[in-house]
């Protein structure tokens, strides 16, 4: 192994790879490797510019002794910044040390007190480059040692039942409802990011963590260490960016449903919220408002007048947000000069298609600026200039017909390579035009990637079954999305998917999903709405009347019993507006999110750690939401300190679990004491 130093970074060569670790930000590190000649400069999420640190850094050599019991010395280096160290034996296999205590170590064994790398009988090694057939790019796989007892946190959104992610094998790819966010917090007090946009996997396993990334390039990720997870987001949004400041004109309620189908039909919804005196903030205009996927523009004949429209819904106060799709029809009037110009995704296999829902489909590809520049185009002239204020990313995963990644090609290479940016790509194709204007960019997207927070991205949870069980999976989706950097994030009140409106037991969900959606971000009514016995507008097999239409989605249309207990929370969330503003100050300065797991608040409580079904909604309130049909009462864990039940004003004593009552009418909430 031959060390070197260069500036304030370490150099290890090796059998053809070289690996560079330097300080990227105080108490934090990056470390990249490539084979031969392949390395990159791209930054991919590491968009910021670090703060200054000065690395300090040894080259040496140790006495390793074999089983015979001779000995050699053999070279070695370390490279420290601030709390946090790096060394690197005479194998290539990295130790990583917070305050001198060892929290991360790549795949290595100990035989007869001899440290060997565990090639010499195993042959399987820390660092895995495997070359594709006929490429330049590598299959690479990266292990580390698992360490007992860890608990490991972060990583996007995954449709599952766990918070602590231990254990878990998870896909790094996007799907719908599947957001890759590669940031992790440990309980040992550290934060990693994978910084690489390729298609793979993490096993979490519990003899061993091993990374894939199934083509690439470059390894490349960055660590950090920090006191408590507070600090390590901190540090990790400062050098992956942090959410603009979100406009107080949009922190209350959102209106929205599958789907609103004629400019009539969203004038007389916001009419009757005016007239029940329900101010909503945005009115949502989902799909197939248009004339076919591509054309990027309202159907006329049931949108006549867009800006009369628009006009009229900002003199009542309400922003407007309309769905725009990546996938672009063959039938549609940009396909052809899109196809011609390779503006749109390119399949390696077979048939020109990547999409075949209501339509034979191509999507864009906004890896290429050429695209980028090409779509908002069309969609500030369709949408922009009558005065639309935002734009519904949906389908931003994107969402293939089959994800089949290997079958697809963007500008930037391989969909392998890079496919887990593309929503992040998509994004900006809006937020680099809007926001030079100087107003507030929110947008609201269905997936993202490591830094998307700093594009004004809100997140939700995507096209989610209307079940308990689905409820519960989205509250530890939530929570990791936020240690995983992403504040804005939401989910479709009562689910995506429901079969029939007048369930009561879809109801009851209803109203306890309300009830927490109250309790964070973005308050969002959306929800395709069954049955479907609702005819089409025409007997067109395109534009904006054939589709179907969900059943009504407001809020009085569940009953005046329901409708008065979401009246109420509705009253409620008004009523925290300037608390709510202060959480996305935070958010803004330190990359805080809104919702947070207990252990955010409470790190040293270790009771804290193991909590998955309450949070807390900034640093004040404790939320405890119920997840279970026909759940009345629940328990509630208090840490340390003075709790006010806000719904009975009964002061409680922390440090203890309590028996809360839950009616239909109530959520468990206990504010903090200070």
């Amino acid at each position: 192994m031959q060390f070197i130093q260069e500036g304030s970074a370490l150099l290890a060569r090796r059998g053809g790879e070289t690996l560079r670790i330097e300080p990227w930000g105080p108490d934090s590190l990056r470390v990249r490797a490539w084979m031969y000649d392949s390395r990159s400069d791209a930054d991919w999420a590491l968009t910021e510019m670090p703060e200054a640190a000065e690395a300090k850094i040894a080259i040496g050599e140790a006495v390793i002794r074999a089983g015979d019991g001779t000995s050699e010395k053999v070279p070695c280096a370390e490279i420290a910044n601030g709390r946090i160290r790096a060394t690197v034996n005479h194998a290539g296999v990295m130790t990583f040390y917070r305050d001198g205590k060892r929290i991360l170590r790549e795949y290595y064994r100990s035989y007869g007190g001899t440290l060997v790398q565990t090639s010499r009988c195993l042959k399987i090694v820390n660092r895995e480059w495997k070359g594709l057939i006929g490429g330049s790019e590598y299959r690479l796989t990266v292990r580390f040692d698992a360490n007992e007892g860890e608990k490991i946190y972060g990583m996007g959104q995954y449709q599952q039942p766990y918070l602590n992610l231990k254990g878990n094998v998870l896909e790094l790819a996007q799907r719908n409802s599947q957001v890759t966010v590669p940031f992790l917090v440990s309980s040992l007090g550290y934060g990693m990011l994978w910084n690489n946009p390729a298609v793979g996997q993490v096993i979490f396993a519990n003899n061993c963590t091993e990374w894939t990334a199934r083509s690439t390039r470059q390894m490349d990720y960055w660590i950090t260490a920090g006191e408590n997870p507070k600090e390590i987001l901190r540090k990790y949004t400062s050098v992956t960016g942090r959410a603009p400041m979100f406009p107080e004109d949009r922190m209350g309620l959102w209106q929205c449903k599958l789907r609103y189908r004629t400019q009539e039909e969203v004038l007389s919804v916001a009419r009757a919220y005016q007239k029940e005196g329900i101010k909503i903030d945005q009115i949502v205009i989902d799909f197939f408002h248009w004339t076919l996927q591509g054309d990027w523009k309202f159907d006329r004949k049931y949108w006549p007048d867009p800006k009369a429209m628009v006009d009229e819904l900002h003199r009542m106060g309400i922003r407007v947000i309309v769905s725009v799709w990546p996938s672009v029809d063959r039938k549609s009037e940009n396909f052809a000069p899109m196809m011609e110009r390779g503006l749109l995704i390119r399949t390696e296999r077979g048939a020109a298609q990547t999409y075949d829902y209501q339509g034979d489909c191509v999507e864009i590809d906004p890896f290429n600026p050429e695209t980028r520049e090409y779509v908002w185009e069309v969609c500030k002239r369709n949408y922009g200039d009558f005065g639309i204020d935002a734009f519904w990313l949906d389908n931003s995963e994107p969402d293939y017909g089959v994800y089949d990644f290997e079958n697809y090609r963007y500008y930037a290479g391989p969909a392998l390579s890079c496919s887990n940016m593309y929503p992040q790509m998509y994004s900006r194709i809006f937020w680099d035009q809007m926001s030079k204007t100087g107003e507030p960019v929110v947008n609201l997207l269905r997936c993202g990637w490591a830094g998307s927070q700093k594009y004004g991205n809100v997140l939700w949870s995507g096209d989610v079954p209307s079940t308990f069980e689905s409820f519960r999976e989205q509250l530890q989706a939530g929570l990791n999305m936020g240690l995983a950097g992403i504040p804005w994030w939401t989910t479709d009140i009562g689910g995506f998917m429901t079969d029939d409106v007048k369930d009561p037991d879809f109801r009851q969900l209803l109203i306890r999903w309300y009830q927490f959606a109250v309790y964070s971000a973005v308050l969002r009514m959306h929800g395709d709405r069954g049955p479907y016995n609702i005819p089409p507008l025409d007997d067109r097999d395109w534009g904006g009347g054939y589709l179907h239409t969900g059943q009504d989605n407001e809020l009085w249309s569940y009953g005046e019993e329901n409708y008065r207990i979401m009246r109420k929370y509705y009253d409620v969330r008004i009523s925290m507006h300037d608390y709510i503003r202060d959480l996305y100050q935070e958010a803004h300065e330190n990359g805080s999110p809104l919702i947070r797991t207990m252990f955010y608040e409470f790190p040293e409580d270790v009771r804290c750690w193991e909590l998955q079904d309450q949070y807390m909604f900034g640093s004040r309130y404790l939320v405890a939401p119920v997840l279970h049909l026909n759940e009345f009462e629940r328990d509630v864990y208090l840490p340390a300190g003075t709790w006010k039940n806000v719904n009975t004003g009964e002061t409680i004593p922390g440090g203890q679990t309590i028996r809360a009552a839950a009616p239909i009418e109530e959520i468990p909430v206990f504010e903090k004491c200070f």
